[in-house]
């Protein structure tokens, strides 16, 4: 059974995520602050963490941060926050994703899916598919439903390459940039919107209603498979 460690200071968000989660054999452990949190994932070792940032006793970000010293645990921020740099901050301290409250249970259980199943699986099959497009990460190549190459330049196939990895995860605009042209590119985010417009037209059946090449505005892109 799922472990998931909910931590909010607000005691109705605690109760409707531990009724909803158990009621889909979650196991939940449910805590108010910060302190609690930390202390909890080290003693309990859950496989999830749900993480509101407006704690009364530690910042969020503090808590993703005491995490990932020393655990690669999915973390999903929950949180009020809806600012860019609020959204940059946990993403770039290692939370897996970020949902703006008030937040639709159907859309957060999807998200856990998504975290909790790339968590699990390993390594990422070297064969992805995109739609009816099949890559080939071992080999880095990309064929449409006829057997036809599809070219890709560089810095298509290292964003492509990123996002395919990590299925369903949402990957930060900074570290798209940081890995794929350097860490000195950290704000040229028209770089990424310009290569995904040129990937979404190679890759998704309507370019302009994407399926599996998906922006998170203000935060990044995800890869839906």
């Amino acid at each position: 059974m799922t472990r998931v460690l909910v931590v909010d200071d607000e005691p109705q968000i605690l109760r409707t995520l531990s009724l909803n989660l158990r009621a889909r054999r979650y196991e939940v452990q449910a805590v108010p602050d910060g302190g609690q949190a930390l202390g909890r994932a080290a003693d309990w070792n859950p496989d999830l963490v749900i993480l509101d940032l407006g704690l009364p006793d530690l910042d969020g970000v503090e808590v993703i941060e005491g995490l990932r010293g020393w655990t690669q645990v999915p973390i999903i921020v929950l949180s009020g926050r809806a600012g860019s740099q609020d959204k940059v901050d946990a993403l770039d301290a290692g939370a897996d994703d970020y949902i703006i409250k008030p937040f639709s249970i159907d859309e957060l259980l999807a998200r856990i899916r998504a975290v909790t199943r790339r968590g699990s699986g390993g390594e990422t099959s070297p064969l992805v598919r995109v739609g009816d497009i099949q890559v080939d990460l071992a080999r880095k190549s990309v064929h449409g439903p006829d057997g036809s190459e599809i070219r890709l330049t560089p810095i298509e196939w290292g964003i492509l390459e990123l996002l395919l990895r990590s299925p369903g995860k949402l990957i930060g605009q900074r570290q798209l940039l940081s890995e794929v042209w350097g860490p000195k590119h950290v704000k040229e985010t028209h770089y990424l919107r310009v290569y995904l417009a040129s990937l979404r037209r190679k890759l998704e059946p309507d370019p302009s209603r994407p399926r599996h090449l998906i922006t998170e505005p203000g935060m990044g892109y995800r890869f839906e498979p």
